[in-house]
């Protein structure tokens, strides 16, 4: 017997699919979902005939704006984002990993001027696509993925 899971359909908001296994909670954390008010669905370890594994965010009345977008991008850069409206995909597409990232990031280097000076946003250039590294355009250090800190948004 073939087993299936089901989800309903949104009627308007926000899907990420194909979000790496076991980042979707990551993922929710950057954008500040909150389960309680947010009326949000979160699929983890999905089977993908893609990837493997994979994990969904589903975000009922919620469009993503491009910063939201971006930080995405970092941590699932293959990921699909797509716009529902009234049960209808609006547009869909892959999101792409930005060349640079604009006050996104914190740089984990305590004495760089962006931790310091509260006038300066963080700026960094993306460095390596596979696996993703990062480098700080003010104190100049590299970084991985793994070893940065988002900005909430919200």
């Amino acid at each position: 017997m073939n087993k299936q899971l089901k989800v309903d359909p949104i009627k308007n908001g926000t899907v990420i699919d194909h979000i790496p296994a076991g980042k979707a909670l990551h993922v929710a954390e950057i954008l500040k979902l909150n389960p309680p008010i947010d009326e949000v669905m979160i699929g983890m370890n999905l089977t993908s005939k893609k990837t493997g594994k994979k994990d969904i965010i589903k975000i009922e009345n919620r469009e993503l704006s491009a910063n939201e977008v971006n930080s995405i991008a970092l941590l699932a850069p293959n990921a699909t984002y797509i716009l529902i409206n009234d049960y209808k995909i609006v547009n869909k597409t892959t999101v792409k990993l930005p060349d640079a990232i604009d006050n996104l990031v914190v740089c984990p280097n305590e004495k760089c001027i962006t931790n310091t000076s509260p006038d300066i946003h963080s700026r960094f250039t993306v460095e390596e696509k596979e696996p993703i590294k990062i480098r700080c355009v003010f104190c100049e250090k590299k970084y991985k993925i793994d070893d940065i800190h988002f900005k909430i948004y919200k």
